[in-house]
């Protein structure tokens, strides 16, 4: 009866406090309350951590005090249980037994109130002053935290440490303005996206959610592709809309190293808690190359839990990978798995029209004109990536700017020779394309150099030689002496073959598309 008396009485202050705050902040500080007992006029409240207790007692603890008076009795008094979580490392761990709450505040008066620490005094300026983003969370190795460090055991018998809101991930995460640390790029926008068949799928997944975070059925929007292609100016892009229609979601755009090394400095720091807390307040979370969680166990632990719980808040999650998730290699099946459930739209070469766009887009930007003949040439002869065509561009401008040459297609050529030369030929040899049409078939590389004409071994062959022409400079002898000692024809054979079946059957052009992919990351 004690219980349920506590908790009508909890019910009816909670009533009056929602009445006077926001409904987000009544949801982030009140709710997470739990009431424990009523003894005297005195009501005991459990709170989820130390900086959670900081904050009800900078912000609301007027609201409460005349709360409970009202409520209670006009002697009424208010006392806090805060939980004190963890491991002496820092690290969670599943089996253990949370260390029993901690008792503060039992004359109801604040623990730590501006007039008795004036470490209280600086904490609106740590909001506006830390970023827990920059460096990958080298803020981790502060004077503030060396300090916490460096105290004695003696001090810290208590489980509650005044400095401990000094972590900048509570106070990126108490403070209600993400404008500073949402890392977004704004010259990424959608305006400056040039949409074509390549990336039509990414880019209008990536509207409708900018435009209904969280609303639509792409939760999480896993977006893919090769290096150069525009995946992490769409992500910025649908980060920067949401911010502009929707001002008060919390918008983070982070890298999956820059995550690893945060989560790395929170286990060093003892700040685990502190880490989840703030990433489960973000409303759009944006990863950028979560194929680098591969063989990171622990990261990838953490990050499950705080996808969980943003999926199952609402919240919207939107991931970009360099590779499809039924390719990712490294990463825990749990977590492939819920990539799966919204979208993934990949992001392909641009085709003809689209470099052309790019570049006539890049032009205004700059405020230059280039004759028709030059931008035909580059959209035609550098196709690997949207990023090196604009690089060509960018080379092309400033050697007009810098030099006074003027600008035709013969100082376009050379520029492109350059480019191309080093793009589709540096790193990969006649050796790393038979290494890689043999691991990607799981066929003997003796074989495919040797007699055989088994079907399972005459198309990694022809696919190789296909490559070996495309992407090396050797001659179509040397090509075909390589491969046992065949002719130039056999080559012009095999590649006539690779081109027809890519012409006609969708699953071997899907084949060749997936070994070049291999082949440009390895280069």
């Amino acid at each position: 009866m004690i219980h349920l008396h506590v908790d009508e009485i909890w019910k009816q202050c909670l009533a009056i406090i929602k009445d006077n705050i926001s409904e987000q902040s009544y949801q982030t500080w009140f709710i997470p309350i739990k009431p424990i007992k009523l003894e005297n006029f005195k009501l005991t409240i459990q709170v989820p951590s130390a900086y959670f207790y900081e904050w009800l007692e900078q912000n609301y603890v007027d609201l409460l005090s005349k709360t409970i008076k009202r409520v209670i009795n006009p002697e009424a008094q208010l006392e806090y249980r805060i939980i004190v979580q963890g491991s002496d490392t820092g690290k969670p761990n599943n089996n253990q037994i949370p260390t029993p709450p901690t008792i503060i505040n039992k004359d109801g008066k604040p623990s730590l109130s501006p007039n008795q620490n004036p470490e209280q005094n600086k904490i609106q300026d740590d909001l506006k002053n830390s970023n827990p983003y920059e460096s990958g969370g080298n803020y981790f190795n502060s004077k503030e935290s060396k300090k916490q460090e460096e105290q004695p055991e003696s001090e810290n018998k208590s489980g509650f440490f005044p400095n401990q809101v000094k972590n900048p991930f509570v106070i990126a995460a108490l403070s209600n303005n993400f404008d500073d640390v949402s890392q977004l790029n704004k010259n990424y926008t959608f305006h400056n996206f040039v949409q074509g068949s390549c990336n039509q799928l990414a880019c209008s997944a990536s509207y409708a959610i900018a435009n209904k975070p969280a609303d639509t059925a792409f939760n999480p929007l896993f977006l893919y592709g090769g290096v150069g292609l525009g995946k992490t100016h769409l992500a910025h892009a649908l980060g920067n809309h949401i911010k502009s229609a929707f001002p008060k979601k919390k918008v983070l755009y982070v890298s999956s190293e820059k995550f690893t090394n945060q989560f790395i400095n929170a286990l060093r720091g003892g700040t685990i808690e502190d880490f989840t807390f703030f990433y489960q307040q973000i409303e759009v979370l944006i990863v950028d190359d979560i194929q680098f969680l591969s063989n990171k166990d622990k990261t990838q632990d953490i990050f499950f839990h705080i996808f969980n719980h943003l999926h199952q808040t609402n919240k919207q999650i939107v991931l970009t990978s360099d590779r499809a998730p039924k390719e990712l290699k490294g990463i825990e099946d749990r977590l492939l798995s819920r990539f799966k459930w919204g979208l993934s739209a990949d992001l392909k070469r641009p085709d003809y029209e689209t470099r052309v766009a790019i570049l006539q887009t890049k032009m205004e930007n700059e405020d230059v004109s280039l004759p028709r003949d030059v931008i035909d040439y580059f959209a035609h002869h550098i196709d690997t990536n949207i990023r090196e065509l604009e690089g060509a561009l960018v080379q092309l401008i400033a050697r007009e700017k810098l030099t006074n040459t003027p600008i035709d297609l013969e100082v376009s050529k050379e520029i492109v020779r350059s480019i191309v030369d080093k793009v589709k030929h540096e790193g990969i040899t006649l050796q790393s394309i038979i290494k890689t049409c043999c691991e990607y078939f799981n066929v003997n590389r003796d074989e495919v150099l040797g007699k055989s004409r088994k079907r399972e071994v005459t198309t990694p062959r022809q696919i190789a030689m296909y490559f070996a022409k495309k992407f090396t400079k050797l001659p179509l002898t040397k090509i075909g002496e390589a491969f046992g000692g065949r002719d130039h024809s056999t080559v012009i054979h095999s590649c006539n073959v690779v081109n027809d079946l890519m012409d006609t059957e969708e699953d071997y052009k899907y084949q060749i598309e997936e070994i070049e992919k291999l082949l440009n990351r390895h280069r």
